[in-house]
């Protein structure tokens, strides 16, 4: 059993709590939140299977109330007339946290010694539970609510409560239905900073909700980075792209290709005065995300699409669907610049077996062109969504699946939460996982890898079909053909070098800006 924190310690803790609450008193800050929720320190004083204290500060319900009590007591002491508050997780989805009849009776307990409680779900002690502490796309919206209302029934003091709430009007719906008095908007704000001015003028159409993709939201804040969107990489660059520069010189621009970069650079140079057409050959805009919002979990991925064409609508860009970019039509057109952002197209590597029929490629499985048979493997390079999400799909299809990954673990690249979660899923639906594994050939229905930490081959057997998640090439094969014309040319987004849609967005808008 660990050493117990002496009481010293606890006062210290406490008397910290109450030092910090003076300071931000005198600086003006009209309220104080102690933050126990996620398994941190005040959470842990709650849990009877956490605080094994059996002192005063442990033991019995009332004493494991002390320390959050004694911590509202000395801010309260520091900071008179302020509101206090407890962000406190109504449930942390851990056999192990706090459930949430337990956190009912604690919210009860402590209301008179709060003025109100801020709800969330989840734990950042498990990897289970700490999916919730920013929950992404493929959780339902507003899913914490209904235990907030548990809390709030108990309490009867004001509640704020938070998770996937991205839209005014989900929000609406949960004060209307009195399971909060507040409703936090944490990365709805941050997609769009506009969005309550948009909401108080009756615009909810326009706007940009987030889609719960957690990539340059936490996803940069865990690397160390400013926090971004990948709809609105304005957010965190406010002092780079506070206002739009007005153009220098008119000019006619043609953007080809209608994914994310060519739909925002087309938007910010037609928001500046530029005229501006985007040529896309699809007869629907949206580029690889048509493909990414097919993968289970990953609808609201429809999002980014709408919301950037709403963008450009909004900024007077002239739209032609279906229409193929050809040099012919480049020079009919007479553009002074063309910003080429034709994307990519699935990579298949130059190994043997590549070109057999039981061989497919990710994007033939999500566009319906692969019959795949009952026992499936997957060969995934990038360890990002794809992979995770075609295993997924076909597990859910009654398939045999295993993931093959040439990475450390499923997942690797995108956010801890999202990784998580989908990770999570597909051990529910019995997917196998390898890891390690670099794709070596087919012949047949043998699939051979190669373990890449011990060069030992990996032979699968009885195998029906290949599928390959090994990433993109570049689709510049018009740069070619418009480089002896009089024109400036730009290349951007996956056209330049397949990455994410967050690089994609990001250099439509740093292009869009400046040309």
């Amino acid at each position: 059993m660990p050493k117990p924190m002496s009481d010293a310690l606890i006062r210290d803790i406490v008397k910290g709590f109450g030092d910090t609450a003076s300071i931000l008193a005198e600086a003006g800050f009209d309220g104080f939140e102690i933050v126990g929720s996620h398994g941190y320190l005040p959470a842990q004083f709650l849990n009877p299977r956490v605080n094994l204290r059996s002192d005063s500060w442990g033991g019995d319900f009332e004493r494991r109330l002390m320390f959050v009590r004694e911590v509202a007591r000395a801010i309260r002491h520091k900071a008179p007339g302020k509101a206090i508050g407890l962000r406190i997780s109504a449930t942390e989805m851990d056999s192990e946290g706090l459930a949430n009849e337990e956190v009912v009776q604690i919210a009860e307990a402590l209301s008179s010694d709060l003025d109100y409680l801020s709800v969330v779900a989840g734990t950042s002690a498990s990897l289970g539970g700490s999916v919730h502490i920013s929950p992404p796309m493929g959780l339902d919206h507003a899913y914490v609510a209904p235990f907030a209302a548990t809390v709030k029934a108990a309490a009867k003091i004001p509640v704020i409560v938070t998770g996937r709430i991205n839209q005014p009007q989900i929000a609406e719906q949960v004060i209307a239905n009195g399971e909060a008095d507040l409703c936090g908007m944490n990365r709805a704000m941050i997609c769009d900073p506009q969005m309550a001015v948009k909401a108080l003028e009756g615009r909810t159409d326009d706007i940009r909700a987030c889609i719960g993709c957690n990539q340059a939201c936490i996803g940069r804040a865990h690397k160390g980075l400013g926090i971004s969107c990948i709809q609105h990489p304005e957010s965190g660059r406010e002092i780079e792209f506070a206002k739009l520069p007005p153009v220098k010189k008119l000019k006619n621009i043609l953007v080809v290709g209608g994914g994310p970069s060519g739909m925002k650079a087309a938007a910010i140079a037609a928001a500046r005065g530029h005229k501006v057409t985007l040529m896309e050959a699809d007869k629907q805009l949206g580029g690889q995300a048509k493909l990414a919002l097919r993968l289970p979990g990953r609808a609201e991925f429809v999002g980014i699409i709408d919301n950037l064409e709403k963008e450009m609508i909004t900024a007077g860009v002239e739209v032609q669907k279906g229409q193929r970019a050809t040099k012919e039509t480049v020079e009919a057109m007479r553009p002074d610049d063309v910003i080429l952002a034709t994307g990519a197209k699935a990579y298949v590597p130059h190994l043997e077996g590549m070109d057999q029929p039981s061989v497919f490629t990710a994007w033939e499985l999500l566009e319906g062109r692969a019959n795949v048979g009952s026992s499936v493997v997957i060969a995934d390079w990038r360890a990002d969504w794809i992979g995770l999400g075609l295993a997924e799909q076909l597990a859910s299809d009654g398939c045999s699946v295993t993931l093959c990954v040439n990475a450390a673990l499923a997942g690797e690249t995108l956010q801890l939460y999202t990784r998580n979660h989908y990770v999570g899923r597909l051990h529910k639906l019995g997917v196998k996982i390898r890891t390690h594994a670099r794709l070596f050939g087919a012949d047949g229905d043998t699939v051979y890898f190669q373990d890449t930490l011990s060069d030992e081959p990996i032979i699968m057997e009885n195998i029906d079909s290949l599928v390959l998640s090994m990433g993109h090439q570049a689709d510049d094969s018009l740069e070619s053909e418009l480089s002896d014309l009089d024109l400036e040319l730009h290349i951007i987004g996956d056209a330049v070098v397949p990455r994410t849609a967050e690089e994609a967005v990001f250099e439509g808008l740093e292009l869009g800006w400046k040309i």
